[in-house]
């Protein structure tokens, strides 16, 4: 029994030392690693940020109403296009009570008024003929009398304005009838004939009747991230990329920083704004998404290669450099701009030098 146990345990062992010399053999056969080779050429490196946002026209404004009351008339609708004093909306006055009240009374008792200066000037008038009285008395009421028909013409031009918006005596001056103040294109109407409006006071906005804006005039409003707003500058130059429009770069320039920060889902972002270059026969639309790369830093012509070649030792940075067939060498070299995907080569090697890239599967 003891003898098969050893004359196994020796077949094993036999075995073992067998495929181990068998594996240590073949893999000292496989081939050895190939690497391809680069050379280092001339390319133009940009360094660049990128701004998230949207495009808008630089110049919108909203039409209000200076009276209060209801939407008689539309003459516009999102897309048209419009001049300085075109009809946007008619308004129809719904008068306040109160102050229909008032303005009736005062009305009353300017015609009361009128009525009696009237009857006291004509009085006065006889006793001045007949030199009764003086001319200073007689011209006392004849003051009072023009005062008291200046008064009746108040009254009837607030009650006027009051009920229909505009006072005959006014001329061509209407509050009843909403004008643009700009020439550009009409964005938004969101009210509707029917709507009620309210005008613009010390105490509220008003009610929007009318978004318009200079669709020749457009800017880029987006946020910058803490971390890169240090290295911005007005002026730089911006390309824009916007998703609706595919296939296209608009070229602008910074324009305008924010000095304050905001907090926006965790992080600090700044506010940045860049005009841009419209290009002919390319309508861009208000709210379109767009991102700007905001160029930091651009070289054109510069000796570069790519990143991923490069070896680092602490603050050194290495190239292994072909001193023949698949043989190569470590060399030291310094770099300048990158864009994170090529890098300027400032010194150590030339665009004759061949450098090791990726292994050959």
């Amino acid at each position: 029994m003891k003898n098969l146990l050893r004359i196994v345990l020796i077949i094993l062992l036999t075995g073992l030392f067998a495929w181990t010399l068998f594996y240590l053999n073949q893999k000292s056969k496989q081939k050895p690693i190939t690497y391809s080779v680069i050379k280092a050429s001339y390319q133009n490196i940009i360094k660049k940020t990128v701004a998230t946002g949207k495009v808008q026209p630089e110049n919108e404004i909203e039409i209000k109403p200076n009276v209060s009351g209801i939407i008689d008339q539309l003459y516009v609708e999102p897309g048209d296009r419009v001049n300085i004093g075109d009809l946007i909306a008619r308004i129809k006055i719904i008068p306040n009570v109160a102050s229909l009240n008032n303005a009736k009374n005062r009305l009353n008792q300017a015609k009361i008024s009128l009525g009696n200066s009237k009857r006291q000037l004509d009085r006065t008038t006889k006793l001045f003929r007949d030199k009764v009285i003086s001319q200073q008395q007689f011209e006392q009421d004849e003051l009072a009398y023009q005062r008291a028909k200046q008064e009746l013409e108040a009254a009837q031009n607030s009650l006027q304005i009051i009920e229909k918006g505009s006072a005959s005596k006014l001329g061509k001056s209407n509050n009843t009838l909403i004008k643009s103040t700009i020439a550009g294109m009409v964005l938004d109407v969101p009210v509707e004939k029917g709507n009620s409006v309210i005008e613009a006071n010390n105490f509220n906005p008003g009610t929007t009747i009318a978004f318009i804006a200079d669709m020749g005039e457009m800017i880029f409003d987006g946020k910058v991230d803490e971390s890169e707003v240090g290295k911005l500058k007005i002026g730089m130059n911006i390309l824009l990329n916007i998703g609706a429009i595919e296939n296209e770069t608009f070229k602008g320039n910074l324009k305008y920083i924010a000095p304050k920060g905001l907090l926006d889902q965790g992080a600090v972002q700044f506010q940045v704004k860049a005009s841009i270059e419209q290009k002919k026969k390319l309508f861009i639309r208000s709210g379109y998404s767009a991102n700007a790369d905001i160029v930091l830093e651009k070289k054109d012509n510069i000796l570069a290669i790519p990143e991923r070649i490069l070896h680092f030792e602490g603050e050194k940075i290495y190239v292994f450099v072909e001193t023949s067939e698949q043989n190569f060498e470590k060399r030291e070299i310094q770099l300048g701009l990158s864009d994170g995907i090529k890098v300027e080569v400032v010194s150590g090697i030339d665009d004759q030098t061949k450098l090791r890239a990726n292994p050959i599967p």
